[in-house]
């Protein structure tokens, strides 16, 4: 990859990241709804503006193609199904109080990049990432053995993404349209629930505009960080991604304890300075031998 392209993949990872990161301020504003119903809401506005993004961005072709292919969008259903769950769920944890644990997966989720980058893209796991997966681990078995149970909200949501991502990297199409493509087939699922089964909430005309304001924002608030996350990983490798994904759940962490007042007793405490402690050796691994294989570029023989 050139310079160019890792730089520009770099930037949409910072911006990803950040973005959700700040999400759980927006979702507050909705804590009123059910979980299910604001997913309804994430899936129907994004689809309207990635209508409007595709048309804009002139790639009605690359759609077309992808709707023709029926293993793409075999892998786009999929991976599709992965996001509106994990969507779910974090939605969820925000407005129960979990916000803690929904961070804690997010902090996971890039050790697991690493995982999967070398399970399935043989990726190689370099000694202090393999150092680095086992003091996670290592946190997240306090965890369990402290509460007496599996500390399931923060291992779906990592694992869920992470299969997400991994998915998207292998599929041949571009973010834009693979991301309406897996918005679009969740849009009967949520057509059904609107008509079906929403609140009075969900009836716009009796809403005050505000409010509504709120509701439609969901499709800008839902699209940008993954339309960002996505362009991301096709930039740079998937190891790499994982690398500057401790921003998001940084902000959680930070929203969690000094803005929402969720309880951080002294096992989840410990289980998170492994897991920052396993993200140091990691990003500082990954620091050097990004700066090794830039010395061996420059000093090559052009």
């Amino acid at each position: 990859m050139s310079d160019k392209t890792v730089k520009s993949g770099v930037i949409f990872a910072l911006l990803a990241y950040t973005m959700w990161g700040v999400a759980p301020l927006y979702f507050n504003l909705l804590h009123s709804m059910p979980a299910p119903e604001i997913l309804m809401h994430r899936v129907v506005w994004s689809v309207v503006v990635l209508i409007v993004l595709v048309l804009v961005s002139g790639k009605v072709l690359q759609v077309k193609n992808a709707m023709v292919n029926p293993k793409v969008m075999g892998i786009l259903l999929i991976s599709g199904l992965l996001l509106a769950g994990n969507w779910l769920l974090f939605i969820w944890a925000i407005n129960h109080g979990h916000l803690l644990d929904a961070s804690l997966g997010y902090y996971i989720n890039p050790l697991l990049n690493v995982f999967l980058g070398r399970l399935f893209l043989q990726e190689r796991l370099a000694t202090m990432q393999r150092v680095a997966v086992g003091v996670a681990v290592f946190g997240v078995t306090i965890l369990i053995i402290s509460y007496g149970q599996v500390p399931w909200i923060a291992l779906v949501l990592a694992l869920s993404f992470g299969i997400y991502g991994l998915l998207r990297k292998q599929v041949a199409v571009d973010s834009l349209p693979g991301l309406f493509l897996e918005t679009l087939m969740m849009l009967p699922f949520a057509l059904i629930y609107w008509f079906a089964f929403s609140s009075e909430l969900s009836q716009l005309s009796t809403n005050s505009w505000s409010f509504n304001a709120i509701l439609l924002s969901a499709g800008i608030v839902t699209t940008a960080p993954l339309l960002c996350f996505t362009a991301a990983a096709r930039r740079i490798r998937y190891s790499t991604l994982g690398f500057f994904q401790y921003i998001g759940p940084s902000i959680m962490f930070v929203l969690a304890v000094w803005l929402f007042n969720e309880p951080l007793n002294e096992a989840r405490l410990i289980t998170f300075a492994f897991v920052w402690l396993a993200l140091l050796i990691f990003s500082v691994d990954s620091w050097r031998t990004y700066r090794r294989n830039r010395r061996i570029v420059l000093t090559k023989p052009q």
